[in-house]
């Protein structure tokens, strides 16, 4: 698990924007039961997330369509609410970071790690937005 102060400014970098932080099994189950669409971002201490995940996800909201609800997990500190998370987008391997669509809790899109990693901001808002203007 990783000191708080370390995760600290990389979780209000989404709470500070709109995000729900998601801690328990009990918390995922209830966000993914909401009516609409939820974007679900796997959050990690990993380079790629500060450098592109975060920003991007942050970029997509600024789209004409976005998600109804906003929610976050933490990999490697929210381990129980990670957990139930990564259930839910199964058959997709675990992977973090990583952000996920749902649509009346049903996944209808996914960026997995490899397409957050090495690609710009912007690529990742393009491709989230291209999910809610389709979903949203």
């Amino acid at each position: 698990m990783y000191p708080e102060e370390l995760v600290k400014p990389m979780r209000e970098d989404l709470t500070s924007i709109g995000f729900s932080e998601l801690h328990t099994e009990q918390a995922v189950a209830e966000a993914l039961s909401k009516e609409g669409t939820t974007l679900v971002v796997v959050n990690s201490v990993c380079g790629c997330a500060a450098a592109n995940a975060r920003p991007g996800a942050k970029m997509s909201l600024q789209n004409a369509k976005s998600p109804d609800h906003l929610v976050t997990v933490f990999a490697g500190v929210d381990r129980e609410a990670v957990d139930a998370a990564r259930a839910a987008m199964i058959p997709f391997p675990p992977s973090s970071p990583s952000m996920a669509l749902f649509k009346n809790g049903e996944l209808v899109h996914m960026l997995e790690r490899h397409h957050i990693e090495g690609r710009a901001a912007g690529m990742i808002a393009e491709n989230l937005m291209d999910a809610y203007n389709e979903h949203c």
